[in-house]
């Protein structure tokens, strides 16, 4: 007997095997080698002189027809969904309303139409009057003079809606002081969204982004600066600003307009383009940012176990994504929605890179993830006959990779080096050596899988006799890790650690940390409180045994590619060991007590920071803080520069041991200021975006702006960002504290400077992720995140003693409270 292996394109081989001492008979076996049919044999053939003897692998073709009608149901899902969300905020069913309303008012004899379905009558089509009655024809003319007032009536109601939607006036107004616009605003609103809308329903009726007045921006950014600059510096830069007024910012201000009435959102697509995609640094640090698990809780210490829960509880929520079944997200306590774009390239997505920019490819409803395991790269099928497998099955797959003993094979484990360096070389290497084969066909398993799954060989979480030193470690694992056990490219990758603790590294183009965040809390509660474990740790439900083996990738590395991953590793390398992250729960004093104070939660921290900021530094610096733009279509962040000129006022009066009752004075009304300045970035009127749009419109028209090229080259020394808690429905922290979240962070901004990430845990715990460089001899993370101790403490100790101070100019504005 002879046998020959023969490669065929597009990722299938047939093996065909010769029996018989003469060759007369020749029986040929036809199966694909991938994963796809699950190692399935088809169909067999044998060739004899009487003639082809077909055989028929009837399992493997019921497996081929299950896959077929799982995608046929999802076609017809998303045809279903189509209709009900453009209808919105009608619905399907209205129609048969108008159509029957229509014809008993015609068999009334009254014409509703005011002649209009006469008119219809006499165009429609001669065959139709010939086959038609007469009475016929007046009753299609009738319904398709329904459907017309039906469409007509879905118009209107969703201009309605787009209406109050741009009404954003009841975001400056105080909690409780809503005036009677605001009220006759809300009933109406609450009317137009009674009907339970699916996650892309409001997309269409969301306003844009508007453009803000120039002149409003740039007083705007003159206010911002003013207490970080010297007075000369100061005058040169409003000397600076009017020029740019008077000359070319009204230029660009009219090409900026022309956009955004062609665009769907002025701002998303070059944010997205230029400061990200356009990035030629590593993502990794930079970048990325990761999210954490349970502070206190680990739900089960066996490994394949916690991944088996981990992943299923991610392709519920992608079934939830697909199927629209999510809840839109929403200003909480209100009908308010919040932009849904982000989801669509959740899962799925790889961003993929460039010589010049890189591209975010986006695949439809992937039935693998890809697999990471002591340097080797697995491609593991979560889809059986379109059933999607238990998570005790999913743990069985996971549980055969790590009980795999096979070795890496050569230039295979440090190959994810490759996404965590520079993206130039990258791009070569991957356009030169994984764009045919067997390596363009690895890498599409990984950049096609619906996400990136690593199964780390160390243990990680509060632990031990160190535990904040630990945390510590956790925080630098996720955003790094060994700098070749994640794929940084991918737009989700879920780290599970050795002792069953487990987390998250996230790309950053494609989303914001809010839309991850949802899907993570979502995760983590319905792991433990929906699927659960078993008493001895291990997931619920049966095994089907008979599944096939999790694919091993098969790669052909030159050394070529090798000295390349040595070179990315290497920068990496260096880059991961400069971070320096601090990460701790606060847990003297939470919001509750800060609420009680009748002080913005999220004001107090930032006025907290800029105190600590100044203790540490001895000065002030430009400030961020990320906000969101969500209230309009496609809106992603806007920039709320915290360091204002009420709150340096406040820390200077503080650190010069002026009165008590003066630092209070101070202290109110830079949080009065620093609302303030939230609802204008969240409503469109923030600074960052228009000034940034505005200098890429100059850079198109080839023009120059020294206003324009200093104010984006300024850095950003203290970058922070609140995670929120979303889905407070999912945790019940009263009966459940211990599930607490750590939240999550990201890397310093600046060289010398830190990045600050905060999580608001119920009402007595605030978590902080604390990032810098160990290159710059300025900075400790440890050290700042000491100085934050302090200014908590320190402010609330002066606010407790402070009651002289009327309630009503502590009440909390809606829009914090709702936030």
């Amino acid at each position: 007997m002879v046998g020959c292996r023969k490669k065929l394109p597009e990722k299938a081989w047939y093996a065909i095997l010769f029996c018989g001492d003469d060759e007369s008979t020749h029986t040929i076996t036809c199966c694909p080698a991938m994963a796809e049919a699950h190692q399935a044999v088809a169909f067999q053939f044998t060739i004899t002189p009487e003639g082809i003897d077909l055989r028929l692998s009837y399992q493997a073709l019921n497996q081929i027809y299950l896959s077929g009608v799982r995608s046929w149901k999802k076609r017809v899902s998303r045809l279903k969904n189509r209709m009900i969300k453009g209808v919105y905020p009608a619905s399907l069913s209205s129609w048969l309303f108008v159509a029957i309303a229509i014809l008993a008012t015609m068999y009334m004899r009254s014409d509703p139409s005011m002649g209009l379905i006469a008119k219809i009558q006499q165009h429609l089509p001669l065959s139709l009057h010939v086959s038609l009655s007469a009475q016929g024809q007046t009753m299609l003319s009738a319904l398709v003079f329904s459907t017309l007032l039906w469409l007509s009536l879905i118009l209107a109601l969703r201009f309605c809606l787009k209406l109050l939607l741009s009404y954003h006036q009841w975001i400056f107004e105080q909690h409780g002081r809503a005036s009677n616009t605001t009220k006759i605003w809300g009933t109406l609103l609450g009317l137009l969204s009674s009907r339970k809308p699916l996650l892309y329903s409001y997309q269409t009726s969301l306003p844009h982004l508007p453009v803000p007045a120039i002149k409003d921006t740039l007083s705007r950014h003159l206010e911002s600066v003013r207490p970080l600059l010297a007075d000369a510096d100061f005058k040169r830069m409003t000397k600076l600003a009017s020029e740019f007024e008077r000359s070319l910012g009204n230029r660009l201000q009219r090409y900026l307009k022309l956009k955004a009435l062609w665009a769907t959102n002025y701002v998303s697509d070059w944010w997205e383009e230029y400061i990200y995609l356009r990035s030629r640094g590593p993502l990794m640090v930079n970048s990325n940012y990761y999210g954490m698990d349970f502070l206190y809780v680990t739900p089960t210490a066996v490994q394949a176990a916690r991944a088996g829960n981990t992943i299923s509880a991610m392709l519920l929520y992608r079934r939830k994504v697909n199927r629209e079944e999510l809840k839109p997200s929403r200003v909480p306590g209100t009908f308010i929605p919040l932009c849904a774009a982000q989801y669509e390239r959740m899962f799925n997505t790889t961003r993929t890179p460039g010589i010049e920019t890189d591209v975010l490819q986006h695949w439809l409803d992937s039935e693998c993830v890809a697999v990471y395991h002591k340097g080797r790269y697995f491609r593991l099928w979560v889809y059986r006959a379109g059933r999607l497998l238990s998570p005790r099955e999913i743990e069985f797959q996971i549980q055969k990779i790590l009980d795999d003993p096979s070795p890496p094979q050569t230039g295979e484990e440090y190959l994810g080096a490759l996404t965590a360096g520079d993206r130039i070389p990258w791009s070569q290497i991957r356009k030169q050596y994984f764009s045919t084969g067997v390596n363009k066909r690895s890498l599409d398993a990984i950049e096609k899988a619906a996400f990136f799954v690593s199964l780390d060989d160390e243990e990680q979480g509060m632990r031990g006799t160190d535990p904040e030193g630990n945390l510590d470690r956790y925080a630098k694992s996720l955003l790094h890790g060994k700098c070749y056990d994640r794929w940084y490219d991918k737009s989700l990758s879920v780290v599970i650690y050795k002792n069953g603790k487990n987390g998250l590294n996230a790309e950053h183009s494609w989303a914001d940390a809010p839309t991850v965040a949802h899907l993570w809390e979502y995760t983590l509660a319905t792991d433990v409180f929906h699927l659960g474990y078993t008493e001895d740790g291990h997931c619920k439900g049966e095994v089907d045994r008979s599944l096939p083996q999790p694919q091993r990738l098969v790669w052909d590395i030159s050394p070529e590619v090798q000295a390349q991953v040595c070179n990315s590793l290497a920068v990496a390398q260096a880059l991961a060991n400069d971070v320096d992250c601090h990460i701790f729960p606060f847990k003297d004093f939470g919001k509750g007590h800060i609420k009680k104070l009748r002080v913005s939660p999220d004001a107090f921290i930032q006025i907290a920071l800029q105190l600590a900021y100044y203790r540490d530094r001895g000065g002030f610096c430009l400030t961020y803080e990320a906000s969101m733009t969500r209230l309009f279509r496609e809106g992603r962040t806007e920039t709320v520069r915290s360091c204002s000129k009420e709150s340096s006022a406040f820390v200077r009066a503080l650190e010069s041991s002026e009165t008590a009752e003066h630092c209070c004075r101070l202290f109110r009304l830079a949080s009065e200021r620093h609302q303030n300045l939230y609802r204008l970035a969240m409503t469109g009127a923030g600074i960052d975006r228009h000034l940034f749009c505005l200098y890429v419109v100059s850079k198109y028209l080839g023009v120059e702006s020294p206003f324009l090229k200093e104010v984006l080259s300024e850095p950003w020394r203290l970058s922070t960002s609140q995670t929120p808690v979303q889905q407070l429905e999912l945790f019940d922290l009263k009966n459940n504290p211990e599930f607490v979240s750590l939240g999550g962070g990201f890397g310093p901004v600046a060289d010398d400077g830190y990045g600050v990430s905060y999580i608001i845990v119920g009402e007595d715990m605030i978590n902080f992720h604390v990032s810098s460089k160990y290159s710059c001899s300025e900075t400790d993370s440890h050290r700042f995140g000491a100085q934050i101790k302090k200014a908590f403490q320190d402010l609330m100790t002066l606010l407790s003693a402070d009651t002289k101070t009327p309630p009503s100019s502590k009440a909390e504005p809606l829009s914090k409270k709702a936030l």
